[in-house]
């Protein structure tokens, strides 16, 4: 199976490709899309472009996205909102599907912290996909929203709980 993690951003969109066999992930290909200094449609418009472009050339099977967080400022939550939505469009253009996660549940999956730091984020996708070099901050991110799709949405995370029952939030 070949998923597509995105991390949506209206200056910047990341974009991670890994393979899945079984439980070994294959980093294929990562990184950014940045829109130009413009007016909102025409940034919107780049994204989906070009990810469409990154769809037609490597062939995913399945598409996972960051779902918003609220920002302090509502005017940026919006705006982030609709990249968010051109990145989903260009999935479903492609007829494929699309799985979200908060950043909560990428962290945990990664990292097996939700609060994570982003360098720790950059440093484990590094480990586990066996990397040469560390990934930019946005290619990480979407490259960690893959491992989490791939996983199951748990990943590293699950070991932190494996064998323990939770009881409203707290081991027991």
């Amino acid at each position: 199976m070949r998923i597509l993690g995105i991390d949506p951003g209206l200056r910047i969109t990341g974009f991670g490709v890994l393979d899945k066999e079984g439980q070994q992930l294959t980093y294929v290909a990562s990184g950014s899309i940045k829109t130009p200094d413009s007016e909102l449609p025409v940034r919107l418009k780049e994204i989906l472009v070009s990810l469409g472009e990154i769809i037609v050339k490597h062939q995913p099977d399945q598409v996972a996205v960051e779902k918003v967080f609220v920002n302090v400022n509502p005017q940026s939550t919006l705006l982030l909102g609709q990249a968010r939505g051109a990145a989903i469009c260009a999935a479903v253009l492609a007829n494929l599907p699309v799985s979200e996660y908060t950043a909560l549940q990428l962290k945990q999956a990664v990292v097996g912290n939700g609060h994570a730091e982003k360098e720790q984020v950059q440093q484990m996708v590094q480990r586990l996909l066996k990397l040469s070099g560390m990934p930019a901050p946005d290619a990480a991110d979407a490259l960690a929203c893959a491992i989490c799709h791939a996983h199951g949405g748990q990943g590293v995370g699950a070991l932190a709980t494996a064998g323990f029952r939770v009881k409203k939030g707290r081991l027991i």
